[in-house]
């Protein structure tokens, strides 16, 4: 996803860790203010291998606008180190996977972007017309796109993230599918362009989606570094902590909330894939 209009000045230096001092400086995608929980879980996992193996490692954001399937094939040229995304038979096939789901099952948890106008509207739709009268936009690369295609969902897909939002407001679809925790981030930093557009409140999709973080096929070593790591903060409850504190104005809003969540069927899962516990933020 396109992000480079969006990154803060935070993300422009090493963000975590200081570059000089390290053993080995990754180079990691994607970046921007929905991304940040992912890359402060690939801190500490690093912490913990610095901790117990005496090994150091910086982070430099890969800041260029590139889309996620160029930033499979930089990796794969190893210009860049580590990518944080889901999963699927080609890029469990072109990278090497970390299998622990960091996000706990939260990214399948989708709610709506739409006009505030249509908010009425489609709160009166039961599930079937939800499906069949209502038109989904999405990024042609994002996962939700196969998943809700394969659940019976008209979608329309733009190759450009950013201009989602002014396809919206201009009503070429009804609705854009964004995780809970990304929606009304992407909502506010955009508020001032698209005032027309809010969260819809009555419903929410919900499939299996696990996010690894992947590195080159031939780094087993950074693979295997990274996974220890992640496995010492889910064992000494850091990893939880972290999540819990990033996630918990969301996590009370869903508390509050009252939407119906439909469940859908994920057909990108490769086998093998990270079991989702969602017992940290949901049920």
């Amino acid at each position: 996803m396109c992000m480079r209009r969006l990154l803060p000045a935070m993300f422009a230096v090493c963000a975590f860790g200081t570059a000089a001092a390290a053993d080995r400086t990754l180079s990691y995608f994607p970046v921007g203010p929905i991304y940040e929980y992912r890359w402060k879980v690939l801190e500490l996992a690093l912490d913990h291998v610095r901790r117990d193996e005496g090994v150091a490692f910086g982070l430099r954001p890969f800041a260029e606008d590139v889309t996620q399937n160029r930033a499979v094939s930089l990796l794969q040229d190893g210009v860049i180190d580590v990518i944080a995304l889901g999963t699927n038979d080609e890029r469990e096939a072109r990278m090497l996977p970390i299998k622990i789901d960091i996000s706990r099952g939260i990214v399948g948890y989708r709610v709506f972007l739409i006009s505030a106008s249509d908010q009425a509207r489609i709160a009166r739709m039961d599930d079937e017309a939800f499906r069949k009268s209502l038109t989904f936009g999405l990024n042609s690369q994002w996962a939700d796109v196969p998943v809700m295609r394969a659940n019976g969902y008209t979608v329309l897909t733009s190759t450009d993230y950013e201009s989602l939002f002014g396809m919206l407001a201009a009503h070429r679809f009804d609705a854009l599918p964004r995780g809970i925790g990304e929606a009304a981030v992407e909502l506010a930093a955009r508020q001032e362009a698209y005032p027309q557009l809010t969260i819809e409140r009555t419903r929410a999709l919900f499939f299996p989606y696990p996010i690894y973080f992947w590195v080159n096929r031939q780094d087993a070593q950074l693979a295997a570094r990274i996974e220890r790591g992640l496995r010492a903060a889910l064992a000494d409850g850091s990893l939880r902590t972290l999540f819990e504190a990033h996630h918990a104005a969301m996590i009370e809003e869903l508390g509050r909330s009252h939407r119906r969540v439909v469940r859908l069927d994920n057909p990108l899962l490769p086998p093998g894939s990270a079991e989702i516990d969602t017992r940290w933020w949901w049920r």
